[in-house]
């Protein structure tokens, strides 16, 4: 192409040229295709070709992709053959025919199940173009003879609302009115609607207490503590237990033991025991998760003796022996085996020997007591020695 221009405008002034490539490849509409029956009522559609203008020629679709202006004509579709088909047997057959025949539809399959719970999943169906005869019976068929109308999506988005997350409220005073202390939040699983609910991940759980310092230095005078005797370790032991009391520091605290729950033989007492700590600042009590205290939490469960039933005999069969001495300390450590003294000798002159005396004992009373009290397993071993080692007189 050759263009010549003569420009007689102004010397500060410009123009822009534009140059578009003519269209070479255009969208055009074909006939009808063939009708899908002979008889009996069938339809048939139009498609789209591409076609190149130059060599009028029919060439592959991606060439008029290269256009935005060529817009593909959507597929028409029109019934056709709509006389009944000629009755078979030398007859003809009158066989009632609605007009109105179904044209073939899109089906889908269910959605399955959300890729994720949360934060956005996807989730998939298949679509199929089917056909619905006269009875009503539907077949599959081929994709074209439904694109008269949009296919319909095979996958979208689901579930994209928020995960749930962690929400920390705000801390409280600190425990202590000097000097360091704790202090405590109380931290909350939440929805996207605000509501409180589980799901999130315990690793990622914000902590919910933590050391804080007052800035004011605490002076405490040092008490002369007087010296106390020691008690026996079970009645030491028997004391610390009972009298816990609530600390700064969260701490296991028992409450009373029930009574036994039998009047005699073997029974079971129980107790509550809470995680607390001591608000200083209010002076008050405050109950916490389980999990908040540290170390060993004392036991809320143990047997307990009350004596002999009254005409039953005092021995007890090996699951009341066991019980009692399974899974608690306390029988074990107040009931245990010991020696005292020996046989008489097993002759009176040239050597005998004597046996060790074992008995069940009440370590706290220092009492005999039934064997069936003492663990079977921790009875010491036979002991002998030897005795009336002076030979025998002459007869």
């Amino acid at each position: 192409y050759f263009f010549q221009i003569h420009y007689a405008g102004a010397a500060d002034s410009s123009v822009q040229f534009i140059f578009y490539q003519p269209i070479i490849h255009q969208w055009r509409e074909t006939d009808f295709f063939p009708c899908s029956a002979s008889c009996g009522g069938g339809y048939q559609l139009t498609s789209a070709e591409c076609f190149d203008l130059r060599s009028n020629r029919v060439v592959a679709d991606q060439y008029c992709h290269y256009y935005p202006e060529n817009i593909k004509p959507k597929p028409k579709l029109q019934e056709c053959n709509l006389d009944p088909c000629p009755a078979r047997d030398g007859y003809k057959q009158i066989m009632p025919y609605d007009l109105y025949h179904p044209l073939p539809r899109w089906e889908s399959t269910p959605w399955t199940a959300c890729s994720s719970s949360c934060g956005g999943g996807i989730q998939s169906r298949s679509v199929s173009c089917v056909e619905e005869d006269i009875q009503g019976h539907i077949s599959p068929v081929e994709e074209w003879k439904c694109m008269y109308t949009p296919k319909m999506p095979v996958v979208q988005p689901c579930n994209i609302f928020d995960c749930p997350k962690w929400l920390a409220q705000e801390w409280s005073p600190c425990t202590v009115t000097c000097g360091q202390g704790l202090r405590y939040r109380v931290v909350l699983c939440i929805d996207h609607r605000g509501i409180h609910i589980g799901g999130c991940s315990p690793k990622t759980k914000p902590h919910i207490k933590e050391e804080c310092i007052v800035p004011i230095p605490c002076y405490k005078p040092k008490e002369k503590i007087p010296v106390e005797a020691k008690l026996p370790w079970y009645k030491q032991a028997q004391e610390l237990e009972e009298g816990a009391v609530v600390s700064e520091e969260p701490s296991f605290i028992p409450e009373a033991w029930s009574a036994c729950s039998a009047t005699c033989g073997v029974g079971i007492q129980v107790r509550l025991v809470k995680c607390q700590v001591l608000l200083s600042f209010s002076q008050s009590v405050a109950d916490l998760p389980i999990d908040e205290c540290e170390g060993p939490k004392p036991i809320s469960q143990r047997p307990c003796y009350s004596g002999p039933c009254s005409g039953e005999a005092t021995e007890y069969t090996s699951e009341e022996t066991e019980l009692m001495h399974s899974s608690l300390p306390e029988f074990d450590e107040l009931y245990d085996w010991e020696y005292e003294g020996f046989t008489e000798c097993s002759e009176s002159c040239g050597g005998g020997v004597q046996e060790a005396v074992v008995t069940c004992l009440n370590k706290q009373t220092r009492e005999t007591t039934e064997e069936t009290l003492c663990v079977t397993s921790r009875r010491p071993p036979q002991l002998l020695k030897a005795c009336s080692l002076d030979p025998c007189p002459p007869r």
